[in-house]
């Protein structure tokens, strides 16, 4: 009888986010992961960061063991909206010397999260005739920024009326500007679409922009782990 070869472990994910100072943005992002990890329960699932704390990423993709199969033994899922330095630089870098480690896609655009953007929208009871602005957190990568815009077209489908796009830091027009241009154009008021994951330090400038409406965050929000759990199994079957 030949003898049986045991079955290669799944590949190890890493659900690795930007970093946040505030407490309840770290909290929120854990919870997350925890949430990821029970949807996968033969999975390694481990929590990583590409700027402002820690567990840095380079270190927790150097933890990885190495591949035993033809499969990837890890991979990298961004916890990040939009594909800009963080993606195509920081964590390029942090998985340059494991080629067993793959790094997937940001999560958007992806229509789930404009579904969970609308959502939010319809939770704030945001009013009827007021103008839209979708906000973002920002990147100086023309490629983020086509990626939010993207997310603002599909809003305004949804919602079917213009939305407009402003960013909470980086690229220019920032929030408080993107309200403004609102009222100069005539709306009678102006709500915020939040296009951020957590709370934190991008969310607080949001609400103090000036718009009589700013939504919360995504997260929590079962449809963002859906995502991620997409983006794993995708970079699994390849």
């Amino acid at each position: 009888m030949a003898p049986v070869t045991p079955e290669a472990p799944a590949p190890v994910l890493v659900v690795c986010a930007h970093g946040t100072r505030d407490p309840r943005g770290r909290e929120t992002v854990t919870e997350l992961v925890r949430a990821v990890a029970a949807r996968l329960p033969e999975v390694d699932v481990r929590e990583a960061y590409v700027d402002v704390h820690g567990p840095e990423v380079a270190d927790v993709v150097a933890g990885i063991p190495p591949a035993g199969g033809g499969g990837p033994a890890g991979v990298v899922v961004p916890l990040l909206l939009a594909a800009g330095f963080h993606v195509r630089v920081d964590l390029a870098e942090a998985v340059a010397g494991r080629p067993d480690v793959v790094v997937t896609g940001a999560l958007g655009p992806d229509d789930r999260l404009v579904d969970v953007v609308r959502d939010r929208l319809a939770a704030a009871d945001a009013p009827r005739d007021a103008a839209v602005v979708l906000a973002p957190a920002g990147s100086s990568d023309e490629r983020a920024q086509a990626d939010s815009a993207d997310v603002a077209r599909r809003l305004g489908e949804r919602l079917g009326v213009p939305v407009r796009l402003a960013y909470a830091a980086g690229p220019r027009p920032p929030v408080a500007c993107g309200v403004t241009a609102a009222r100069i154009e005539g709306a009678p008021r102006v709500v915020v679409a939040s296009y951020l994951l957590a709370p934190g330090f991008f969310q607080r400038r949001l609400e103090s922009c000036g718009a009589e409406v700013v939504t919360g965050p995504l997260l929590p929000d079962d449809r963002v782990v859906d995502v991620v759990l997409d983006r794993y199994r995708a970079a699994t079957r390849t």
